[in-house]
């Protein structure tokens, strides 16, 4: 079945590219930091290794609109646990932006896995927001100064999603 979509869309990467267990979600509830574990938001590896679901943004030029991707990111276990305990508050005010490495290679652009990022954690259970660390990267620069629709639209073919 072919879905139709008007306008932008945002994409998703479903896991970390370090997990190579099941393709299937637990509850965020059932979260333990000490095994395997993957749900939409978090996900534990060896209980050593801590991501959460991030968003990273990257403008359209010449539209008033973003090209967002659904990307995972590492949290210190502090900052995790921290994450944990206010995400069904949604309260993150004053909470400073957190290091990480970005966990996903994202089709059309120079290797993107393990580059340097920022996670600003956001308020009401809104995913975090990503800002690459290094500004001279390509996503990076994509961040800073945006993309053509005609860019955005490489991306959607290269996850399989196809125009007319």
């Amino acid at each position: 079945m072919r879905t139709q979509h008007d306008g932008l869309f945002d994409l998703a990467a479903f896991a970390p590219d370090f997990w190579t267990r099941s393709e299937t979600y637990e509850h965020n509830g059932a979260v333990e930091l000490d095994r395997d574990f993957l749900s939409e938001d978090f996900c534990v590896i060896q209980g050593e290794h801590f991501f959460v679901r991030c968003v990273i943004n990257l403008p359209i030029l010449g539209e008033n609109q973003n090209f967002g991707f659904g990307v995972w990111s590492t949290l210190s276990k502090a900052n995790f646990e921290i994450y944990l305990k206010h995400f069904d508050e949604g309260g993150f005010d004053g909470i400073d932006p957190w290091t990480g490495w970005f966990s996903n290679r994202l089709l059309t652009f120079e290797d993107t896995l393990n580059q340097p990022c920022w996670v600003y954690p956001q308020e009401n259970r809104q995913r975090p927001w990503i800002v690459m660390g290094n500004a001279e990267h390509e996503l990076g620069r994509a961040q800073a100064t945006g993309i053509t629709t005609k860019r955005a639209i490489q991306i959607y073919k290269a996850y399989g999603h196809f125009t007319d």
